[in-house]
C-alpha cells in the first residue's frame, strides 16, 4: 500500500548540500500545505488522433522531465532537528508512471463518455507510490464523440498549480506550422472600463469627489483585508459546514468524488468576454459559480 507521508530517509542537512541542485530545495509552505491536504490535480486532454505511446514516452523523457526538476524528485525528510521536508532528485523510470487501463468493452461501445467519467472518478481512490515522483499518465485509447483518444494526467498539487502545469505543457509543445517554434501565445488582455480607471480625480472636481475617491479605495482595501483574514482563518481552524458539496467523512473512510465535464463553445466564451469587457477566466469562473449555485439550490430546495 502506498504511503501517505514523505519518506523518512537519510537526506543531507542544510550545510551538507553542494552546488545548486534542486535536490536540496526545501518544500515551500504552499507545497507543505498541499501535502497535508493530499490534494491532486487531474488534467483530461482529448486528442484528435489515436495515441502513439512511443511518441508520448519520448516526449515525456525529452521535454517534460528535463524542463521541470520536481517531476523527477520525491519528498523526503532531512536529518535536521526539525525534519524539514525537501525535494530529492531520483532516477525516473517513465514506464512506472504510464498506465493503460483495460475497460469493459461493452461500456466503451455503449457510452464511452461515461466510461471516461467513471475512470477519472475512480482515480481519487487510487493511491500513489511515494517512493516515486507523484505524477502519472493514463492513456484511454478509444474514441468518444469529441476526441479520437484521451490522455489523463494526475499530478500532486505540491509539485505545482494549474498555471505552472499549463505553462509547462505549452513550453513542451510546438507550432503545427513550424515544429521548431513554440506555439504563438496571444498578447495579455488590457482590461478597460470604469472599475479599472479609478484614477485620482482632478482638483477642479472639488473636495467631495476627492473624498469619494479616498472612500472607494478604503472600502476596497477593507474588503480585501477581511477576505484575506477569513482565508487564513479557514486554513488554520475554521471549517465550512457540511453541505451537498462538502460531505461528512463518516467513520474516517474516504468517500468518492465524481468528476464530470461539460463542453462549451470557445466562440461563445469569447463573445461573452468581449461583451462584458472581461477575460476568458472571468467568464469560466462565473459560469462555474452559477452552475454550482443552481445545482445546490435545486437539490436542497432552498
Amino acid at each position: 500500500m502506498a504511503q501517505n507521508n514523505p519518506l523518512s530517509v537519510r537526506v543531507p542537512t542544510e550545510g551538507e548540500w553542494e552546488g545548486e541542485s534542486m535536490a536540496g530545495e526545501p518544500m515551500s509552505p504552499t507545497g507543505r500545505m498541499m501535502e497535508e491536504m493530499n490534494a491532486y490535480m487531474v488534467l483530461v486532454m482529448g486528442l484528435g488522433e489515436p495515441i502513439s505511446l512511443p511518441a508520448f514516452l519520448a516526449g515525456i523523457e525529452t521535454e517534460l522531465l528535463p524542463r521541470f526538476p520536481l517531476l523527477r524528485s520525491i519528498q523526503a525528510m532531512d536529518a535536521s532537528k526539525y525534519g524539514t521536508t525537501r525535494w530529492v532528485e531520483t532516477k525516473v523510470n517513465v514506464n512506472d508512471h504510464i498506465i493503460v487501463p483495460r475497460l469493459d468493452p461493452a461500456i466503451l461501445a455503449s457510452d464511452p463518455e461515461k466510461a471516461i467519467e467513471d475512470y477519472v472518478a475512480s482515480m481519487s481512490m487510487l493511491p500513489m507510490d511515494r517512493s516515486r515522483p507523484l505524477w502519472d499518465f493514463h492513456f484511454l485509447n478509444f474514441p468518444t464523440s469529441e476526441a479520437a483518444s484521451t490522455v489523463v494526467m494526475r499530478l500532486h498539487h505540491s509539485i505545482g498549480d494549474g498555471t505552472s502545469l499549463m505553462t509547462l505543457l505549452m513550453a513542451s509543445s510546438r507550432s503545427t506550422t513550424d515544429p521548431s517554434r513554440l506555439p504563438a501565445m496571444p498578447p495579455p488582455p488590457r482590461r478597460k472600463g470604469a472599475i479599472y480607471e479609478q484614477s485620482r480625480p482632478p482638483l477642479s472636481d472639488g473636495s467631495v469627489a476627492f473624498l469619494a475617491w479616498i472612500w472607494s479605495n478604503f472600502v476596497l482595501a477593507w474588503h480585501t483585508l477581511v477576505d484575506f483574514t477569513f482565508l487564513v482563518a479557514t486554513l488554520l481552524f475554521l471549517k465550512d459546514p457540511y453541505t451537498l458539496l462538502k460531505c461528512a467523512n463518516w467513520g474516517g473512510e474516504p468517500y468518492r468524488r465524481r468528476l464530470v465535464h461539460r463542453s462549451i463553445s470557445l466562440d461563445d466564451v469569447k463573445f461573452i468576454k468581449t461583451t462584458m469587457n472581461c477575460t476568458v477566466n472571468d467568464v469560466l469562473v462565473g459560469v462555474t459559480s452559477a452552475a454550482l449555485s443552481r445545482y445546490y439550490f435545486r437539490k436542497s430546495a432552498r
